[in-house]
């Protein structure tokens, strides 16, 4: 587990370049990320060859952490979990709900704390005290030091932390550019920039080669307790409410087409093997690029990503517009969830959409971060009526209005408000789900394709 006091830290940094130097050696690396985050995990796949996996507990519930991380480290020689702001920072008055700390402890992982120690010497032996001694079950066994000034500052940090009895695994000069550009809701997304995503990963990954003693993070990994199954399952998690279970009604299996591309870029793995698992045949597709939905197209998921940065692209592209319009006419089954959202309205930023909600959207300033609790107000595509959930937002647009005669969902943390629109087969909202926290939502969704 890759941890930090902070965010900004440099654990992305850390984790990345580890995963990808572990996989120069012939390793199979998986990786996992904690938390809601979509953007790093593009980055961990660039290392390791393989997706890039989220351990959310607020999204999934504490007792899927483990199944799903051995569902996603299946033959794999090594795991390499990159954490979420400071090591003991969770939801909101929750206590450790969601925090690294309580990945950690459920997966019995080793800590290595990576630490911003440009402003500090003596200071950084108390910082990792406090750290290592604040939750025992918590094993924090390791240290990296990280934005480095020269070589005295690196040794008079390592004297300082002679006593702690806390290793420290790696020094990592400060640099001016770490080839990972930012942008309103954080790094550029891996599949923005593949080239030069690729050569970023690489340069991460001989910063930590050349800074971190690789060896003895290896043999810290492989102290790791063995972790009792089972692993997760798409196909035993995919049943719906009940009276929905048993197979698929039809033949064959209907096409649902996933959005993807540069402004589709936020998804988790798990959902399409939960759509694959409930009898689906999913078909991505790129709303910059593709003129026509995929053929035989029965049902659409259009996910979350950065519209407001392809708008006149996404614009220009009328004859998909036109296409999305007609399958939402014909009441196939559309979800939708904060960037798919602002594509089906009429309008983002002035520039025409797929005209499918009565609502216009546009880029703001303010930024829309949090965890939520969320209930069904009514039936829908993807819930019964009183169905409850917790979701994720995150954006600088609005949409207005924010809710339609029939509100797709009722958010009830932290203020109550409708949000979203359900009408026909259309589900769409700003509110993120992880469909491994309610299956049934994918089997529900499926079901409605076949009919």
């Amino acid at each position: 587990m890759i941890a930090a006091p902070a965010s900004g830290s440099g654990k992305t940094t850390v984790a990345t370049g580890l995963m990808a130097a572990f996989a120069a050696r012939g390793l199979a690396v998986s990786p996992h990320k904690v938390g809601p985050d979509y953007i790093d995990p593009g980055y961990h796949a660039l290392a390791t060859g393989r997706p890039g996996r989220n351990l959310d507990a607020w999204l999934c519930g504490p007792e899927r952490l483990l199944p799903l991380f051995l569902h996603g480290a299946a033959g794999a020689d090594l795991a390499v979990v990159e954490g979420v702001m400071g090591l003991y920072d969770g939801a909101v008055g929750r206590g450790e709900l969601a925090s690294t700390a309580q990945v950690a402890k459920v997966l019995r992982a080793p800590v290595v704390l990576v630490v911003d120690a440009s402003a500090q010497a003596r200071s950084v032996a108390a910082l990792v005290h406090g750290f290592a001694s604040w939750d025992p079950e918590v094993r924090l066994a390791g240290v990296v030091l990280n934005k480095l000034g020269s070589d005295r500052h690196e040794e008079l940090l390592r004297e300082a932390l002679d006593g702690s009895g806390v290793p420290v695994l790696g020094a990592l000069r400060r640099t001016p550019d770490a080839g990972t550009p930012s942008r309103h809701l954080g790094l550029v997304p891996a599949a923005e920039r593949r080239a030069e995503a690729v050569a970023s990963v690489a340069a991460l990954a001989e910063r930590v080669r050349a800074g971190c003693d690789l060896a003895a993070l290896h043999a810290l990994a492989r102290s790791a307790p063995p972790l009792p199954g089972p692993a997760w399952d798409p196909a035993a998690e995919a049943p719906g409410p009940a009276g929905e279970d048993g197979p698929v009604p039809g033949p064959g299996r209907p096409v649902v087409a996933v959005a993807g591309g540069p402004a589709f870029t936020f998804g988790y793995a798990e959902h399409t093997e939960l759509l694959t698992a409930a009898g689906a045949e999913v078909v991505p597709f790129d709303p910059l690029r593709d003129e026509g939905l995929p053929p035989d197209t029965a049902g659409l998921v259009l996910g979350g990503g950065f519209p407001e940065v392809y708008a006149p692209e996404l614009a220009a592209n009328a004859p998909l517009r036109e296409a999305v319009a007609a399958l939402a006419a014909r009441g196939a089954p559309v979800a939708a969830e904060c960037a798919g959202l602002l594509y089906l309205a009429r309008s983002l930023d002035g520039r025409p959409m797929c005209g499918v909600l009565d609502a216009e959207a546009r880029m703001t300033e303010r930024l829309t971060l949090g965890y939520r609790e969320a209930v069904a107000p009514a039936g829908s595509l993807l819930a019964p009526a009183g169905t409850r959930l917790r979701g994720h937002e995150f954006h600088r647009t609005v949409v207005e209005p924010g809710a339609g005669p029939t509100p797709a969902w009722r958010v009830e943390h932290p203020a109550r408000r409708p949000e979203g629109f359900s009408r026909g087969g259309v589900h769409a909202s700003y509110l993120h789900l992880h469909w491994a926290g309610a299956p049934g939502l994918a089997r529900r969704l499926v079901r409605r394709c076949a009919r």
